[in-house]
Order: C-alpha cells, then structure tokens, then sequence
C-alpha cells in the first residue's frame, strides 16, 4: 500500500505527482526544486538553490516521520557541472556518515533560473 505525503513546509507538486510516496518502508521523494515555500520563488545561485533544495527535502522527510539520516540515495540534477564544487560543498552539510549513495548528472534543461534539482530515497 503506497501513502501520499503532503507537506506544507515544501513547495506543493506543480503537476501530475506527489511530493513524496511512502511504501513498503520506503519513502520516494520528487525532485525538489529551489524554490522558496514562503514565497514561492526560485531562490538565486548554485549554494542558495542547493541549500533551499536540501532544506525542502528535509520538510518532507520530517513530515513523514523520519531526518535526513533515513536518506539511502539521492539523484542530482545539475544544469552545469561547473557548479558541481559549489553544490556538494552544501550538500555534505546535510549528511552524516555514511553517506547516502549519489548520482550526479548535467542534464540539457530544468525549469526556468533552476540551477540544480535533488530527489531522494529513503527508509523509514
């Protein structure tokens, strides 16, 4: 049985998903984009949309009873692997050790002033 999460201290789903799904033990959380859920605006530069990104899956994951710590994967999405320094350097302060697994790819195109976008896995 799946369970949606809903969490109004992350910016809600723009489409045809859910912000999370928790099932089986598992929590599948949508890509997150850098966008402010106090005003609704995509936040500037790659360590303030990375952290703004990290900030709104640690909203959801605290929703869903569990902390970053539950984290057992995440995906980034960069428009620029320039940026890849910039990012992990706040990303890593978001995680204990063991870290979760990674994968890190640029990718043609994210949303309008989008720089990064981060989805994650975690067991709850």
């Amino acid at each position: 049985m799946k369970k949606q999460i809903i969490c109004k201290e992350a910016p809600p789903a723009i489409g045809p998903y859910s912000q999370a799904i928790h099932a089986n033990g598992m929590l599948f959380i949508a890509g997150q984009l850098p966008i402010s859920p106090e005003t609704g605006k995509v936040v500037d530069g790659i360590e303030t949309q990375t952290r703004q990104v990290l900030e709104n899956i640690k909203a959801i994951i605290t929703t869903a009873g569990g902390t970053m710590d539950n984290i057992v994967k995440c995906n980034v999405f960069l428009l620029d692997m320039a940026d890849f320094a910039a990012m992990n350097g706040i990303y890593k302060e978001y995680f204990n050790e063991p870290a979760p697994a990674r994968a890190t790819v640029a990718v043609a195109g994210l949303p309008p002033n989008v720089i990064v976008e981060i989805e994650a896995v975690a067991v709850l």
